[in-house]
Formats: structure tokens, sequence, C-alpha cells
């Protein structure tokens, strides 16, 4: 079960496409929006973080960390941030831990594929709570970017 508005994020380390680990606690006293995505190189997936990185000016304004976090490789998402020019960390939960533990996981998707991240957005304020939590069941969907923003924005 996901985490709910007014909880604490449950805390991680990941290595990034840079083969770094990344911790959420290494960001505490700044807001963190942390994105769950299914697959590197999807058509939905590259949406969602070509609309990040086009905006991250905004979120930068704001002193925002943006997180992308999908079961892929560290390498394969050091392909996918070079191929598209992301502009912020992508987080390899290849364990599946991270996603388990913010309940965004599909047991079984298309093609056979399981334990796959559901595409889910969540926003963690300055002392590690959870501001604005979504879930979502249809991987064709995107998040709520203008919550996400008025989110922060009340933060602020």
């Amino acid at each position: 079960m996901a985490p709910l508005v007014g909880e604490v994020a449950p805390q991680f380390t990941l290595y990034s496409d840079e083969k770094k680990p990344v911790s959420l606690s290494d960001f505490k006293g700044q807001p963190v929006v942390i994105l769950f995505f299914p697959l590197a190189f999807t058509r939905t997936c590259t949406t969602e973080l070509c609309s990040m990185r086009d905006e991250l000016g905004w979120y930068q304004a704001l002193n925002v960390q943006i997180f992308a976090i999908s079961v892929d490789s560290p390498q394969t998402l050091a392909a996918f941030k070079q191929a598209q020019q992301y502009n912020f960390p992508l987080l390899s939960d290849f364990n599946k831990e991270v996603i388990r533990a913010y309940g965004t996981i599909y047991e079984a998707f298309g093609l056979g594929m399981r334990g796959v991240a559901k595409r889910s957005a969540f926003v963690v304020d300055k002392e590690g709570i959870i501001r604005y939590a979504e879930v979502l069941e249809n991987a064709g969907e995107l998040p709520n970017f203008n919550e996400i923003k008025k989110t922060l924005q009340n933060l602020a």
C-alpha cells in the first residue's frame, strides 16, 4: 500500500544513471518530487520525463530536487538519459525494494513482465513528509503535473 499524504516518506538509497548512490535523506531541507515510471524507452515514460525536463527551470526556482525511478538497470537509465537529454537523476530500483515500499508495483504487467513500477508521483517536503501522492493504475496516463506544481507552490 502506498504511503499517504502526511506520512513520513520511506527512505531509500539507489544507484543513479551515473552509478552513484543517491539517498532521499541527503535532500532533507529541500522539497523533492519522486516520479516512478514503468520502463525506459517507452512512449508514455518518455513523454512524462520530457515534460519534467522541459519544465526543470520552474522546479529549480523553488529549489526542488526531481528523481525518476524505474526498475531498469543504471546502464539502461544512462542510455535513456543521454538519448532524451534529461537533466535530473534517474535512479535504478532494480531489486524492486523502493517500489514495494511506496506501494507502486505492478505484480503483473504487459508481456508477462512482473514487478514493474506503476506510474506514480510523490511530493516530499523539506522535513521528509509526503505532501502529494498519486499512484496510477493505468500506465498510459500521466501524473497530474498541475497538482504537483500547486503542492510545491504551497510549500514555498
